[in-house]
Order: C-alpha cells, then sequence, then structure tokens
C-alpha cells in the first residue's frame, strides 16, 4: 500500500459520525465493539491499524508486539527457545485478557486466526475484519523481514501462495468482512472498512 505524507490525519473534527472528504471521522465511538485485524503477514494489518487509529482515536493492541515484549525475545527467538505451540498459546491468552477491552484495534499475527477458540475469543467483542493482498504482494513487503520465522527460510512466492491458500479457509471463515489491499493506499482501505462497518452494524440492527 503506498504511504502518502497526507494520509497522516492529525486532529478529528467532529462530524457526527460521518467520513468527511478528507478521511477523518469523530473520534467519539463510532463502534462499540473491538475491530480485530486478521491476514497473512504482510497484509497491511500494522499499517492499517495504525491509519484506523488515528481516523478514529481508537486504541490500538499489536499482539506480536506485545508479546515480544512481555517475553524479551522477538517472536523469531520464541519460536526457536520455546516452539510455536508455547506462542500460540500465548496469543490466544493475550485475545482472553482483550475481552475487558472496547473500542480497540487488535492487530493479530497471521497464524492467530488458525485455532478455532482464538476466533471465538476474537468474536466475543468484536469484529473481525481479513485484510487481503497477493503473494507477489506479501513478498515484496517481507522480502526484507527477518522476524517472521515460517518465511525467513521461505521467502519466495511459490512458498507464500501455498501458505496462504493453506489459511484461506480458516481465514474466510472467520471474517465479518473481507477487504483487498491491492493497488489501494492506507486511507482508502481505512475508509472502506469504516463505511462497510457500519453498514454491517445497520443490518444487524434492522434484522
Amino acid at each position: 500500500m503506498k504511504n502518502k505524507s497526507d494520509e497522516q490525519n492529525a486532529g478529528l473534527p467532529a462530524c457526527d459520525g460521518q467520513i468527511l472528504e478528507d478521511g477523518k471521522m469523530q473520534a467519539c465511538s463510532l463502534f462499540d465493539y473491538n475491530i480485530v485485524l486478521i491476514g497473512f503477514m504482510g497484509s497491511g494489518k500494522s499499517t492499517i491499524s495504525g491509519c484506523l487509529s488515528q481516523m478514529l482515536g481508537m486504541e490500538t493492541v499489536e499482539m506480536d508486539q506485545i508479546i515480544s515484549r512481555r517475553e524479551g525475545m522477538s517472536i523469531s527467538e520464541i519460536f526457536e527457545v520455546h516452539g510455536e505451540e508455547y506462542f500460540r498459546n500465548l496469543e490466544t491468552g493475550l485475545l482472553i485478557e482483550m475481552q475487558s477491552k472496547k473500542n480497540v484495534i487488535i492487530s493479530c499475527g497471521g497464524g492467530t486466526p488458525m485455532r478455532e477458540n482464538n476466533v471465538a475469543e476474537m468474536k466475543k467483542n468484536g469484529r473481525v475484519v481479513l485484510l487481503t493482498a497477493k503473494p507477489e504482494t506479501i513478498y515484496e513487503r517481507v522480502k526484507d523481514s527477518h522476524d517472521r520465522p515460517l518465511l525467513e527460510h521461505n521467502k519466495n512466492t511459490a512458498f507464500i501462495s501455498q501458505l496462504m491458500e493453506s489459511r484461506r479457509e480458516k481465514y474466510e471463515a472467520a471474517a465479518d468482512l473481507i477487504l483487498e489491499t491491492d493497488g489501494k493506499d492506507r486511507l482508502a482501505v481505512c475508509r472502506e472498512m469504516v463505511q462497510k462497518l457500519l453498514e454491517l452494524d445497520k443490518a444487524a440492527a434492522q434484522a
């Protein structure tokens, strides 16, 4: 996704819950639940969570960052020292903690939705948004990163495509909303997400 300087939203003007022309929105609770971002590594979760936080005045929870800080080591080191199962248990525990929060943007690790109990925790007080991108796009975004243990020795589009396909069914089953990020700047993705979430809320209220 493109990073444009005009997307750095500072103030949040009052707008009665409407999307303004410059993409800014009222910080007061548009949503009384958490927005949970899922998707393959490099799909744009951290970028979009930061943009949403600026637009909506919502707190952002980066799960990988919190786990890494608490454990005192990188995600790759956690995998190496304790194994993937240990890390996945930490993810589950953190999602359970999030039940005490509301109106928070939660950016999940790529493998978080692969556990059904994790998805159940996400949905207790949140809407789940799946961000997608093509394997070629993912590769360009992650090729210089060394904190993605599942890709560290497999940085090629063929492997990325295969792993994405193996996760696709569970990703889509978990999602309340699916958004493509290819060819869109972050502001456009955020505006589209908020508009569609509001539409989902309206439909739910009328049901």
